[in-house]
């Protein structure tokens, strides 16, 4: 009988990293301060080329701003916008991971939002709320985070931390289609009931297929993907999906809407696609636009520490200036009566000085409340001759007078217009993005006007801003009412005494220029 040996085969342990608790948690906050202040290179080159191209002149002006306030958030570390968004976190775990840490990854989390957001160094405005079908209270911190966690083949962690504002979020759009139904037509049909509140020109993420919430998913994933639209043009499309980008992407340009819905080129500077399988009776798209405050990181922890993020240089930012052109107006605020604005009209460019009041959606509540009971508004709250800002700025830290101050979306604020035009005395606001028809008639019907700041410009805005104090309902923290001082504070006519709109009127011109131009060029 023959002698029979048995080895035994070594077996390859996996390797194991582990996290520990404090690298994790520095991750977060690191990547949320850093996304306040820089934005992808990729977003930044092509807005960049747009801007190159543009030929509306209000929409390549817009398009400065958010370039040149860009740059300088990227020097100063200051956010890019004043919201500072809900925060976003997916994260891939492998499965060979360990941890470190004595809570849970969602602890975590929340604990890196939370020092992120109360760095005295550069604090990022707390917007988000609690109860939120009831008393929605201000958590103070800007916690909880949306949170999407996946278990992954491997030995790391791999993370995307993004924050999204208000603006672009509450234009998200969702649909369950008929399986033969058109998708393309459905999006040409939702973006320009989006309006401007999502602060153009930006991304398109749609989510095609699954369920409901797996459909909405894709959509959040696809616009934190990086900006490829001009290499798939360059190379041609291999898949049902790229011809849908492709065709997306030229069709909603060609729309005409612009930077801003002033009217112009570029709407879109990119599509972006995922799709899952679905069931056989149902086709669910949504549809989920990023401003031009795109804000979003990618980086992998392996154990070895915190993640180490990449600075950008200043040269990936282009060198670009502005300056008060002849079509340009200087406007003291404080000389200003009813006469004196029937001139303006929709498009025009002011710079403007002078002292104006601000106020957001619980300001107004309170107010129209008061004035509703016929009481008196707080000492101080005169809105007689004139203009209120629709802002809610972030602390200042330093010498500033007022941290980054963009305005808000000005449709929120429609249902008290009337009220606060007919019982006020207002003559005009200020905010981002269009006014809608009742809003129009009541501006129209007073004789006032409605003025646009550049969403996605916010510190650009804060650095015409002088001085600032709170006039009115201090607890309500940024969404009190300051008189701010400004000097040379750039806005474009929006709707004038008449209640023509720059946004209606704007891209209707640049849709059929657009259309020409292809003529021309075929």
């Amino acid at each position: 009988m023959g002698l029979i040996l048995l080895y035994k085969v070594p077996v390859k342990k996996p390797r194991m990293s582990t996290i520990n608790k404090q690298d994790f948690t520095d991750s977060i906050r690191d990547a949320l301060q850093y996304i306040s202040y820089y934005h992808p290179p990729d977003f930044i080159k092509a807005l960049h080329q747009a801007w190159q191209k543009e030929q509306s002149a209000a929409a390549k002006d817009a398009m400065a701003q958010i370039l040149i306030n860009s740059r300088m958030c990227a020097e100063g570390h200051r956010p890019i916008c004043q919201d500072t968004g809900i925060v976003n976190v997916f994260i891939k775990v492998g499965m060979d991971v360990r941890w470190d840490t004595d809570t849970g990854i969602d602890e975590m989390i929340n604990e890196g939002v939370r020092q992120a957001y109360s760095d005295p160094d550069n604090p990022l405005r707390a917007s988000i709320v609690s109860d939120p079908a009831g008393e929605r209270r201000n958590t103070g911190d800007n916690t909880p985070a949306v949170i999407y966690k996946d278990i992954v083949p491997g030995d790391k962690v791999e993370i995307i931390v993004a924050a999204k504002g208000g603006g672009s979020e509450n234009k998200s759009r969702f649909t369950i289609l008929n399986p033969g139904d058109d998708i393309v037509e459905w999006v040409l049909g939702q973006v320009p009931a989006m309006g401007a509140g999502w602060c153009p020109p930006g991304i398109l993420g749609i989510g095609i297929g699954g369920t409901a919430e797996k459909a909405m998913l894709l959509a959040k994933e696809a616009i934190l993907e990086p900006i490829t639209i001009h290499e798939l043009q360059a190379r041609g499309a291999n898949t049902r999906l790229e011809e849908l980008r492709l065709e997306i992407f030229d069709k909603v340009n060609a729309l005409g809407i612009g930077a801003q819905g002033l009217g112009g080129l570029t709407t879109v500077l990119d599509v972006k696609l995922r799709d899952y399988p679905t069931h056989a009776a149902s086709k669910p798209v949504a549809l989920i636009p990023n401003c031009a405050a795109t804000r979003h990181v990618h980086f992998t922890l392996d154990g070895s520490g915190p993640a180490e993020l990449d600075l950008p240089r200043l040269e990936d930012w282009p060198a670009i200036t502005r300056e008060a052109d002849r079509n340009t107006r200087r406007v003291q605020l404080d000389q200003l009566d009813r006469e004196a604005v029937r001139d303006w009209k929709p498009g025009d460019r002011l710079l403007l000085s002078g002292k104006f009041l601000t106020g957001r959606d619980a300001a107004h509540k309170r107010i129209t409340e008061l004035l509703d009971r016929g009481e008196a508004l707080p000492d101080g709250l005169d809105f007689n001759g004139r203009f209120l800002y629709y802002v809610g700025p972030v602390d200042p830290v330093g010498d500033e007078v007022v941290g980054p101050a963009g305005p808000t979306t000005a449709t929120r604020m429609d249902k008290f217009t009337d009220t606060m035009l007919e019982k006020t005395g207002l003559l005009g606001m200020i905010g981002k993005a269009e006014r809608g028809p009742q809003a129009i008639e009541s501006i129209a019907r007073h004789g006032a006007v409605y003025l646009i700041a550049t969403g996605g410009a916010a510190y650009l805005v804060s650095k015409a801003i002088r001085a600032a104090k709170v006039i009115a309902f201090a607890e309500l923290g940024m969404e009190a009412v300051y008189e701010f001082e400004v000097e040379d504070m750039p806005v474009t006519v929006a709707v004038d005494v008449n209640g023509n709109s720059i946004h209606e009127s704007g891209p209707k011109e640049w849709r059929m220029r657009i259309g020409d131009i292809r003529v021309m060029k075929s």
